[in-house]
């Protein structure tokens, strides 16, 4: 039987994807968004280089999806806008959770797969820090994992949201930004 480590580390990548992060994307978050994927790479290679888990987070959305009635159509499944960035490596043993709406966690295997991989420490990155990211880190925190948020790693269209989620992620949800 495999030793259980008193550790097991997953790290997020909440969608980074085209459609958010490259100019010609449907929802740009913005030159100050763009630079937060070195720092995001160098993560996933850490994580990588250790054999800690990485899952990258996707928003998928169909043509008549809810959502479009509070923002523009963007990362339609199977378009260029929904591929994760080229910049980020990715490697063939990581995890790609597709979702359709704000929490990774909502209609998706994501919870099994935290379960199944005995993760009890979640590192976060991602856009955008006041929607996708914070409600994933709400969904962790109710499941009770340890949660950590890369405040190099996060990014969100509005500076003013982007300093109130972090602040509400740390107060209310107990996540430990870093």
């Amino acid at each position: 039987m495999a030793k259980i480590k008193n550790e097991n580390r997953a790290l997020l990548i909440i969608d980074m994807l085209r459609d958010f992060l490259e100019p010609d994307g449907a929802l740009f978050c913005g030159e100050k968004a763009r630079r937060i994927i070195p720092f995001v790479a160098q993560q996933i290679e850490a994580f990588h280089q250790k054999g800690d888990l990485v899952i990258f987070i996707c928003d998928s959305h169909k043509r008549n999806d809810p959502e479009f009635k509070l923002f523009k159509p963007h990362c339609l499944k199977g378009t260029k806008g929904a591929q994760i960035i080229p910049e980020l490596p990715v490697n063939p043993k990581d995890i790609i959770v597709s979702k359709t709406r704000y929490s990774a966690f909502y209609q998706t295997n994501l919870e099994d797969i935290l379960k199944r991989k005995r993760i009890n420490k979640v590192f976060v990155a991602g856009v955008c820090t006041s929607i996708c990211v914070m409600d994933t880190v709400g969904d962790l925190r109710n499941r009770d994992y340890e949660v950590y948020v890369l405040r190099q790693g996060v990014a969100d269209f509005n500076p003013r949201f982007h300093r109130f989620a972090l602040e509400r992620m740390a107060k209310i949800y107990g996540a430990k930004i870093i």
